[in-house]
């Protein structure tokens, strides 16, 4: 039985929405943020690549406020005195010997694969001088990282969206977050670079109408969407088990499964059509 109706909800759902798309915003410091920094040499020394590795987030410097919903982000600022990170060394008024490009973002294996994801927020200040440069980016990796697509703009304050049509692949990895690149500079003189300040909170959201993602895992349309929309009609698996459980009638018209039906399960999830069917 559960296999028919996924079969019928695939094909008359077929008129609504072919693509599958997702749409993540900037969180707050439990969103399962990431930092990598990457190390280059100064553009008088070459500006060759020294490195890259994963680093903490609030080494990068970022710095969450999650009860003002902001996280501020600043001047990579290295706390080493060697004369690799500063000339002559470092110190008040010492000169970064390196540039450091500073990315924390989100990623996520798998899930996002084949759909495009539209990255949105709100910068609400961007104050960097000139020796540093603010990114808002999505990344679409290889599973071993060796390639990726990327869709990058620069951290202007005000709403920003950007959207990047990812590979379907397997095991592939997909980040969106936000960089900062320019010299090191020693804490002291920090404050005369500049920050950015990025809104954490959450976005108000009303009906879509336009995905069937009943079960809002951000996943294509699946047996599990079925069980999410069938058990608020009490139809499909018994939820409760003293549903019916023998039709798929959503709109109790007496008819067979048609788009009227769909229209009427798509409005309990603020999916799809936004009125009644024939309104």
């Amino acid at each position: 039985m559960r296999g028919k109706m996924y079969a019928a909800c695939l094909a008359v759902l077929c008129g609504y929405s072919t693509s599958h798309a997702v749409v993540v915003t900037p969180g707050e410091s439990g969103a399962g943020w990431l930092g990598y920094m990457n190390v280059f040499e100064t553009n008088e020394n070459g500006g060759a690549f020294v490195f890259g590795s994963p680093w903490g987030v609030a080494d990068l410097v970022a710095t969450f406020d999650d009860a003002n919903d902001r996280v501020t982000f600043a001047t990579n600022n290295i706390g080493d005195p060697n004369p690799f990170w500063y000339l002559p060394s470092g110190g008040p008024g010492a000169v970064g010997n390196k540039v450091t490009e500073a990315n924390m973002y989100v990623e996520v294996t798998d899930t996002f694969a084949g759909q495009t994801v539209t990255f949105e927020g709100t910068i609400l200040s961007n104050t960097f001088t000139s020796e540093h440069t603010a990114t808002i980016f999505i990344r679409d990796f290889a599973p071993n990282y060796s390639t990726f697509n990327e869709v990058s703009a620069p951290a202007v304050p005000g709403s920003f969206s950007l959207s990047l049509a990812t590979d379907a692949g397997a095991g592939r990895h997909v980040q969106y977050g936000f960089q900062v690149k320019g010299r090191c500079v020693w804490v002291t003189d920090a404050s005369q670079f500049g920050n950015m300040v990025i809104s954490t909170a959450s976005v108000p959201t009303g009906p879509t109408c336009d995905s069937i993602d009943f079960n809002n895992d951000s996943g294509v349309f699946d047996p599990t969407d079925i069980d999410a929309f069938l058990s608020v009609f009490s139809e499909g698996p018994c939820i409760p088990e003293s549903a019916s459980c023998n039709d798929i009638d959503f709109n109790n018209d007496g008819s067979l499964f048609d788009p009227c039906d769909i229209d009427a399960f798509l409005l309990v999830f603020s999916e799809g059509p936004c009125t009644l069917c024939g309104v």
